[in-house]
C-alpha cells in the first residue's frame, strides 16, 4: 500500500522527489479519533504534518482508533477526514494529490481490549514487512479523558510498542490532574509504563505562535532587553485570556475544574515561565530551557487566599443545575472568572506584580501577555504633538498579542519609544499600511507590529514540534508537579468560597475590576446583590447578585450571612485604606444591630489591620461610659477588649465632662469635632457604620431633630424620644463626607421602616436616613431578609 502511494504522489509529480534513501517510517496512533479534538484539530494537524514533511524521507501510516465499533467508527472518522483543508497558499492540485493520500495511509481501529493493540502492533509489523521498510517510531496520541490513561499505557507498553532501535512517543492531552496529589499519582502509574523522554504533556499555548516566539524574542534581542528586562525597568505584567463564550455544554467538565485549572495553571502559567526565567545560554536546547523554567518556579512565592478574586457568570448555576440534573437549590462555588497577583522573589523581579487574569462570559474574546514598563518622564509638550518613536511620555510596553480581540491575528507589538526588535524575516514580517487601530489606548502607529508570514494553527505547529523531539515545547513531569506545587495552596484554600455573581458580557461593567494592595488583590466595588427568586420566598431560593435599594448597591442575606459579609467588606475596605494611606479611620453606630457584627470582627477577622485603625462613634448616649447602656461600653464589652486596637486609637464621645453629662457649656462636641479635624483628613471618615430605627432615624439624628440635619456644626447634641433622652451625634453633613457609608438594617421590625424607605425620596426632617448620601464616596445598604421582606 505504502509503495503505491509514494509512486502515485511522485507519477503526478505535485510533489518534490522524496530523499534517497528512507530515513524509516513513522507510525501515528490517534486514540480517540472519532472526538470533538480530533475533528476540530487533531485531524488537521496530523494532515499537515504529512504535507509538510512527505517529502523528508520518511514514510508515514496514520491509524485513527476509538472504543466505537469498526463499521460505525470508520464512518466517522472518515467524515471527518474528508473535509480537511489546505492552507491557502497550497496549490489545488498538490492539496488534492495531497489529500488523497492521506486518506489512503489513514485506517480506523477498535482499540478496546488488550487483544485490539495486540492486533495493532501485528498489522504495523505486517505492512511494513510486506513494504520492505524500516519502523523509525511510532507517535501514540492520547485525545480521551486522563482517567484512560493507564489502561491504555499498560497496553501500549506490553503490547503496541515499536521494535529496538525505533523511538515512542506518547502524547498526552490536559488535564494533567486535579491537584498536587492527583497529579503525582497519574505521574507516578505512567512513569512505570515510559520513561521521561518518551512522555510529550501538550499544553496547546505552547503552540500559539506569539506565546513561542517569547523566548526566541528575549534570546535576539538580548542587546536591549537585557538592561530593562527587571524590576527596576518593568511596572506590571500582564497574562490574559478572556472568552465571550460560557460553560454551557462543559459544566460537566468545569464543575471539576474551574477557570484556575483549565486556564491559569497551565496556559498563563506556562507564558508567565517565559517571562520569568533566566535566559540560558542556547534557548533552542531543551534540557536548558527546562533547567531555567524549573528555577523559576522555584522563585515564586507562595500563593494566598488574598492572592486572587473569583467570580461566576450569573447564568452558570442553572446551567450546571440543567446539565448535571442537580436540584434547584444546589449552588456552585466554581469560579469562572479569576484574577491572581502573582510575585517572584527572584533579584531580577522580586517586587513586580504579575497579573494572571481568565475568564468566560467576558466582554471581548483575546489573549496577549503585556509587559508595561515604568515611566518616570515628565513632557512639557502636549500629547497629540509628541513622535511616538521619540517622545518618552508615550507608555513603555511589548506585547505578545496571542489572537483574537482588535488584532484578530497573532502579532508582537513593541512600543517605538523601547527600541525596533530584532524579528526572524523567514517567519515574521513587519506590518504595513497600519490602520487607525487602538491597543491600549495607542493608536496602532505607536508599536512597531509584526505578525507570522504564515499562520499556524497551535495544534499543527506542536504536532510538528513533536514529530521534531522538541520537547521544550511540551511538559516534563518536574514542570507539571512544580505547577501544581505552586497552584494547590491557593486552590485548597478557595474551594469553598463563593464567587463574585457576574452578569456576563458588556453589562459586567466594573464589577471585575479588581486593584492590588499590600501584595493581595481585591475587587474594587462592593458586590451588589438581590435574591433569585423574588416571587418564591424559600430559604433554599435566596441568591445574591445585583440589585439597588433607594438608587444605591443593596446586599441582602439571611442576617448570619450578612454580618459574615459585612465584616468581610469593612476588613477589605480597612486593608485597602492601610495600604494606601497607612491608616483606617472608622466611625461605628451603637444601638442593637451593631453588637453581633463586632462578635464577628472579634472572632473570625484576624487579619483585621487592627494595629492601623482609629476607631470613631457615630453616637452616644449622655451617661457614663461604665454605664451599660452606653454605646461604648457595648463597643467594648463585644469588640475592643478582644481586639490589639492601640489604646491612643480609640476615640470615645467626651458625654462625661466636669463631672456633668452632655451639658452645653462644657463643650464636648467641639472637643470631639477638634480631634476628628485633627486626626481625619478633611474631616472625611473612611468608612462610616450606620443603623436604622423604626422612625427612620440614623445615628442620634431623629426626626425633626433641630441640630445635625444641616448646617456646619459636625458633632451636635440632639433629644430623644426616648430615654436617655440627651444623646451626642455625627451631624448629617459630616457623615456625608464620608468615603464609604454602610447601613445595617436587621430584623423583622425593621420591615416597615425599610418598606417606606423604598419608596421615599431625599426627606431628612421626617426620616433622617433619607438624607445619608455622601457628596463622594460610597453608600451600600446591608438589609437581611426579615427586613426586606417581613
Amino acid at each position: 500500500m505504502l509503495r503505491r502511494v509514494l509512486c502515485t504522489v511522485l507519477f503526478v509529480g505535485a510533489l518534490p522527489p522524496l530523499a534517497e534513501a528512507s530515513q524509516g517510517h513513522i507510525s501515528v496512533v490517534l486514540l480517540g479519533a472519532t472526538g470533538d479534538l480530533a475533528k476540530k484539530y487533531l485531524w488537521q494537524g496530523l494532515f499537515q504534518l504529512y504535507m509538510d514533511q512527505v517529502s523528508s524521507g520518511h514514510s508515514f501510516t496514520f491509524h485513527g482508533a476509538a472504543l466505537t465499533a469498526l463499521e460505525p467508527g470508520q464512518r466517522l472518522m472518515f467524515d471527518v477526514l474528508k473535509k480537511l483543508a489546505c492552507p491557502p497558499d497550497e496549490s489545488p492540485d498538490r492539496c488534492a494529490v495531497l489529500k488523497d493520500q492521506f486518506l489512503k495511509l489513514s485506517q480506523y481501529h477498535q482499540l478496546k481490549t488488550a487483544e485490539n493493540y495486540t492486533v495493532l502492533n501485528r498489522e504495523i509489523e505486517t505492512l511494513l514487512r510486506q513494504e520492505g521498510l524500516k519502523e523509525a517510531g511510532r507517535i501514540f496520541y492520547f485525545s480521551v479523558p486522563p482517567f484512560a490513561y493507564t489502561e491504555i499505557a499498560r497496553h501500549i507498553n506490553s503490547s503496541c510498542r515499536p521494535p529496538p532501535g525505533a523511538w515512542l512517543r506518547v502524547v498526552l492531552e490536559k488535564p494533567f490532574g486535579h491537584d498536587l496529589a492527583s497529579a503525582q499519582q497519574l505521574a507516578a502509574e505512567l512513569t512505570s509504563f515510559f520513561r521521561e523522554e518518551e512522555m510529550y504533556r501538550v499544553d496547546h499555548y505552547l503552540g500559539k505562535q506569539a506565546v513561542a516566539h517569547i523566548l526566541p524574542f528575549r534570546d535576539q534581542n538580548r542587546q536591549f532587553l537585557d538592561p530593562i528586562w527587571n524590576r527596576h525597568h518593568v511596572e506590571r505584567v500582564e497574562i490574559v485570556l478572556k472568552e465571550t463564550v460560557d460553560a454551557k455544554g462543559r459544566t460537566s467538565f468545569y464543575e471539576q475544574y474551574g477557570v484556575i485549572r483549565d486556564v491559569l495553571q497551565n496556559h498563563l502559567t506556562e507564558a508567565l515561565m517565559f517571562l520569568t526565567m533566566e535566559l540560558p545560554a542556547n534557548v533552542t536546547r531543551a534540557e536548558e530551557v527546562l533547567q531555567s523554567k524549573l528555577q523559576a518556579f522555584q522563585s515564586l512565592r507562595g500563593l494566598e487566599k488574598n492572592s486572587a478574586v473569583l467570580g461566576q457568570y450569573q447564568a452558570y448555576a442553572s446551567q450546571v443545575q440543567e446539565e448535571l440534573q442537580k436540584a434547584q437549590d444546589y449552588i456552585s462555588t466554581t469560579p469562572t472568572f479569576a484574577g491572581v497577583l502573582v510575585h517572584s522573589d527572584s533579584l531580577r523581579w522580586e517586587g513586580v506584580p504579575f497579573l494572571l487574569t481568565s475568564g468566560k462570559a467576558l466582554d471581548e474574546r483575546v489573549g496577549y501577555v503585556r509587559v508595561l514598563f515604568k515611566n518616570r518622564a515628565y513632557c512639557t509638550q502636549r500629547e497629540t504633538l509628541r513622535d511616538a518613536g521619540h517622545s518618552q511620555c508615550k507608555a513603555k510596553q511589548i506585547i505578545f498579542y496571542i489572537g483574537h480581540g482588535t488584532l484578530n491575528t497573532p502579532a508582537v507589538l513593541v512600543s517605538r519609544n523601547l527600541f525596533r526588535p530584532v524579528m526572524p524575516e523567514g517567519s515574521w514580517r513587519e506590518a504595513v499600511g497600519q490602520s487607525d487601530l487602538h491597543i491600549f489606548g495607542q493608536p496602532l502607529s505607536d508599536y512597531y507590529v509584526y505578525s507570522p508570514v504564515k499562520e499556524r494553527d497551535a495544534y499543527s505547529v506542536l504536532i510538528s514540534n513533536i514529530y521534531h523531539a522538541r520537547k521544550d515545547f511540551f511538559i516534563t513531569t518536574e514542570n507539571l508537579l512544580a505547577s501544581w506545587g505552586f497552584w494547590t495552596p491557593l486552590l485548597d484554600s478557595i474551594s469553598h468560597q463563593p464567587p463574585r455573581l457576574y452578569p456576563g458580557g458588556a453589562e459586567n461593567q466594573h464589577l471585575l475590576d479588581f486593584e492590588m494592595v499590600s501584595g493581595q488583590v481585591a475587587f474594587i466595588l462592593a458586590e451588589p446583590v438581590e435574591l433569585l427568586n423574588p416571587n418564591k420566598l424559600m430559604p433554599s431560593d435566596y441568591r445574591t447578585i445585583q440589585s439597588k435599594f433607594r438608587q444605591r448597591p443593596l446586599v441582602s442575606a439571611w442576617s448570619e450571612d450578612l454580618i459574615s459579609q459585612l465584616a468581610s467588606d469593612i476588613e477589605q475596605t480597612a486593608s485597602r485604606t492601610v495600604a494606601r494611606s497607612g491608616q483606617f479611620h472608622l466611625a461605628l453606630s451603637g444601638g442593637s444591630s451593631p453588637v453581633v457584627l463586632f462578635q464577628r470582627l472579634a472572632r473570625h477577622h484576624y487579619a483585621f489591620p487592627w494595629k492601623h485603625t482609629h476607631i470613631w462613634l457615630v453616637d452616644e448616649r449622655c451617661v457614663p461610659l461604665t454605664d451599660t447602656e452606653s454605646n461604648f461600653f457595648s463597643l467594648h464589652s463585644h469588640l475592643l477588649q478582644s481586639v490589639r486596637v492601640p489604646y491612643f486609637n480609640v476615640h470615645p464621645m467626651p458625654v462625661h465632662l466636669n463631672q456633668r453629662l452632655c451639658v452645653e457649656e462644657d463643650r464636648g462636641t467641639e472637643l470631639y469635632a477638634k480631634e476628628i479635624m485633627a486626626l481625619v483628613a478633611n474631616a472625611s471618615f473612611d468608612l462610616v457604620l450606620l443603623g436604622v430605627g423604626t422612625d427612620g432615624h440614623t445615628a442620634s439624628l431623629f426626626p425633626h431633630s433641630e441640630n445635625g440635619l444641616e448646617g456646619a456644626q459636625t458633632v451636635v447634641l440632639t433629644e430623644s424620644p426616648v430615654r436617655p433622652h440627651q444623646r451626642m451625634s455625627l451631624s448629617l453633613p459630616l457623615i456625608n463626607k464620608a468615603r464609604q457609608v454602610f447601613v445595617l438594617v436587621l430584623g423583622r421590625g425593621k420591615h416597615d421602616i425599610t418598606a417606606l424607605l423604598s419608596r421615599v425620596g431625599h426627606e431628612p426632617r421626617k426620616w433622617p436616613v433619607s438624607g445619608v448620601n455622601p457628596s463622594s464616596g460610597q453608600l451600600v445598604w446591608y438589609v437581611d431578609y426579615e427586613a426586606l421582606l417581613g
